[in-house]
Formats: C-alpha cells, sequence, structure tokens
C-alpha cells in the first residue's frame, strides 16, 4: 500500500516510481515476490481496476477517494480479479484492517461495501476472474 500510495502522491505510478521507492525502501526478501506481483500488477491493470471501483462506489470517482482509500481498494481489487489462490473474503478483509489503521474512521465501511459488491459480482458472473496475470498486462478485456 505505501509503495501505492507514494506513485500515487507524486501522480506517477509506474515502474520506474515503484524501482525508485524500492531503492529507498527496500521490501523484506520474504514478501518480494507477492509485493512486485501485487504493485505490478495494480500498475498494468491500474485503469480496469479503477473503472470498476468507480463503477460499484455509488457515484463517487476515484480522484475524490482519499489515496490510502483507493489505492487499498486497487490492491484488493487486483487480489479478487488476478489472485485466485487468496479466497476473496481474506482480500477484503485485509483491506478493512489497513483501511481502518491507516485511513479514517469511515474507511473500513466504505472500502467493504465496494469491495464486496465488486466480489458479489465476480460469484454472479457479472465480472470474470483472470487467472494469469502475466499473461497480458496491456489488456482491458475481464470486465
Amino acid at each position: 500500500m505505501q509503495a501505492l500510495f507514494y506513485m500515487d502522491m507524486q501522480k506517477e505510478i509506474s515502474c520506474e516510481m515503484l524501482a525508485v521507492f524500492c531503492r529507498n525502501f527496500t521490501p523484506a526478501k520474504k514478501v518480494f515476490p507477492f509485493f512486485k506481483e501485487l504493485t505490478e500488477g495494480v500498475i498494468a491493470h491500474r485503469g480496469q481496476i479503477d473503472q470498476l471501483i468507480e463503477h460499484f462506489s455509488s457515484n463517487w470517482k476515484i480522484s475524490r477517494m482519499s489515496c490510502v482509500d483507493r489505492n487499498i481498494m486497487r490492491m484488493a481489487v487486483y487480489e479478487l480479479l488476478f489472485c485466485t489462490e487468496i479466497p476473496p473474503k481474506v482480500s477484503i478483509n485485509e483491506a478493512i484492517d489497513v483501511g481502518k489503521r491507516f485511513g479514517t474512521e469511515e474507511s473500513g465501511a466504505f472500502i467493504n461495501g465496494i469491495l464486496d459488491t465488486i466480489r458479489i459480482a465476480i460469484e454472479e458472473g457479472k465480472i470474470v476472474r483472470m487467472t494469469d496475470p502475466l499473461a497480458d498486462h496491456n489488456s482491458e478485456d475481464g470486465v
């Protein structure tokens, strides 16, 4: 979340800015593979992810959401779409916990409402889950 927050505040969400972040704040070796997959996946699919968040957020533009909330949701939506080995409720609960810790008093409920609606749409087949996040990072399919 910190890497995405940093890039968002710099108004440049890119692999180059991710490299700058990692040079200054080296992620632990143990978590680095997942950190890299998650952040690079969000970078590659940010348009699709942001579109889903806006669509399911009841009149909220992504730009009007707090930087913390939007980046927590970006990570969680990436997990919901691409990390099929992670149960959706685990992704949502983790996002809520991070939101409560780093966001506002309302962040947990706000994040939960949007992510749970996306989860339901996935379960109903209205949104297609992707199984291979590295297959085509330029694709806008899956919505």
